[in-house]
């Protein structure tokens, strides 16, 4: 059995490290995605792969783009195939790259959140194994969807939450499970006001700064909480002003306050969830972290702050993360990557969809190490329930 194929839908920040007609200027300059599946397909885990967007006149601009940052500075291989054609613009050329795919091949799909929906239900009618940004949908009736999609295509359909795969988070996890039932927990997360012009297409148009920021630690959270509490009510407030003096119809940041019951005794737990984009520009792109009391003991992190300084004439200060994803090369000269949580997140989805492909596994047998449309509902509810909480003037969701 060949290795799946791979499209990716999308070909923003995340994906190619290209924005706005250059690179980057955030910590991904090089992308994530793409370079991670240039690295699996030199290492024969992943077959052919496809990129699709709109605009197809990107494309060489995007081809130029990675011979630079990836082909002459690691060696590796960066060539695609591209939907549409470079002389075209077709908002619809995703559904001419799925007719390029077998059943048990793999989609990717990176675009704004309001196409997420249909273009994972479109991927999993097809019988392809799917990997969806966070957050996967917005609403939960739309998750329902997916999970009955999974189920009656048997594919596997998961979520891109790559702090599941930050070692510190993930033994974070583990040692909470082990403190007693949940008490309190606080979660932050920015990035700089310079973001929302790479998002200029869907800022507060088809998202908000929660789906986008604080879907991560409410992942985590709930992950954390999995089969041991459960949330009972949210309500959001926001604060406004710095995004709309610049064009930006949306909020600046936005606080989910979450309610959950422990199910074991019924006790209460509160958790405070905060995400914001319109933060200076400063030695991190993002900053995130969190405080969990449980009560047997308490956990903090701050995941942008590791002990690792930089300084350069050329760059300034900043407090570097290759642990994320590491775009420094070896000693050979190679691209040495492959531990990072970035890289792991997705080739761990991709591994799956290789041993589902071959009839190695099934869907079911990944319930438990992936972040599945199954075990992800949770999350799409409290996103859920926070814009409606703010779009109703404040008001507590049970």
């Amino acid at each position: 059995m060949s290795p799946p194929k791979v499209l990716v839908l999308g070909t923003g920040e995340y994906v190619t490290g290209f924005v706005n007609g250059a690179e980057s200027t955030s910590d991904k300059g090089p992308g994530v995605i793409g370079l991670t599946l240039f690295d699996l397909r030199d290492r024969g885990l992943i077959g052919d792969i496809l990129l699709s967007g709109t605009k197809g006149e990107k494309f060489p601009d995007i081809r130029s783009h990675f011979d630079r940052l990836i082909t002459q500075r690691y060696g590796l291989d960066s060539s695609f195939r591209s939907f549409p054609a470079d002389d075209q613009h077709d908002s619809k050329s995703w559904l001419s790259a799925l007719d390029e795919l077998d059943a048990g091949d793999a989609v990717l799909v990176f675009t704004p959140d309001d196409l997420h929906f249909k273009m994972a239900r479109e991927a999993a009618s097809r019988r392809l194994n799917v990997l969806v940004a966070k957050p996967i949908v917005k609403t939960t009736g739309e998750h329902d969807q997916l999970i009955e999609a999974a189920r009656s295509n048997d594919v596997l359909i998961a979520m891109e939450v790559h702090k599941r795969w930050d070692p510190i988070y993930s033994d974070a996890r583990e040692k909470l499970r082990k403190l007693g039932e949940a008490s309190y927990f606080n979660s932050y997360m920015s990035q700089p006001k310079s973001q929302l012009e790479s998002f200029r297409a869907w800022a507060g148009v088809s998202s908000d700064i929660s789906y986008y920021l604080n879907a991560h630690h409410i992942d985590f959270h709930a992950w954390t909480l999995e089969g041991r509490a459960r949330p009972i009510s949210v309500m959001a407030s926001a604060s406004e002003g710095v995004a709309r003096s610049l064009g930006f119809p949306t909020e600046d940041s936005i606080t989910l306050l979450v309610d959950w019951e422990n199910l074991e005794s019924g006790n209460r737990a509160t958790a405070v969830y905060t995400s914001a984009w319109i933060a200076a520009k400063g030695e991190v792109h993002s900053q995130q972290r969190f405080f969990a009391l449980h009560h047997d003991g308490e956990v903090r992190i701050d995941q942008a702050h590791r002990g690792y300084e930089f300084t350069s004439d050329e760059d300034g200060y900043a407090s570097p993360n290759p642990l994320f994803m590491r775009y420094t090369p070896d000693a050979r000269g190679k691209f040495a990557g492959q531990s990072s949580y970035g890289y792991a997140s997705v080739a761990a989805f991709l591994e799956a969809a290789a041993s589902i492909k071959a009839g190695q596994s099934s869907p079911e047998d990944w319930q438990s190490t992936l972040a599945t449309i199954e075990k992800t509902r949770v999350t799409t509810a409290i996103l859920e329930a926070g814009r409606r909480s703010l779009d109703e003037g404040q008001r507590v969701i049970l």
